[in-house]
């Protein structure tokens, strides 16, 4: 598998919903939104993910599976994919990190580095 992961740009924001979690059950929802910016000069189409998800009470979990949001698109040079997803969390602070399983147009794989994302919420930071 080369490395090539440089051609390829991961962009991460995140946004915690209030509404929709339950503090007093320990479950935090939050949402985030990736932008996959395709800076080579092939198409890189992605194939799968790989998620590492730590708690503040360093409770690990790894998700892993095709493509993303029911998706495994093509991102052709100098465009970008975003997609919205969103996980829960047992405590108000969390990690994820990552990355994609990609491959360009002439065949050559390739993972996309997602670098470590906080999720929290905002109220505990201030």
């Amino acid at each position: 598998m080369s490395n090539k992961e440089n051609s390829v740009k991961v962009e991460v924001k995140t946004e915690y919903i209030e509404q929709d979690s339950s503090p007093e059950d320990d479950q935090y929802l939050f949402s985030y939104t990736i932008t996959i910016i395709n800076l080579g000069e092939q198409a890189a189409k992605l194939e799968s993910r790989h998620w590492i998800i730590t708690d503040a009470n360093g409770h690990k979990s790894e998700v892993q599976g095709s493509g993303v949001v029911g998706e495994t698109p093509t991102i052709e040079p100098n465009t970008a994919y975003q997609y919205s997803s969103g996980t829960v969390l047992e405590t108000p602070l969390g990690i994820m990190q990552g990355h994609y399983n990609m491959v360009n147009t002439d065949g050559t794989k390739f993972k996309a580095t997602i670098e470590p994302f906080r999720l929290a919420v905002s109220k505990i930071l201030h």
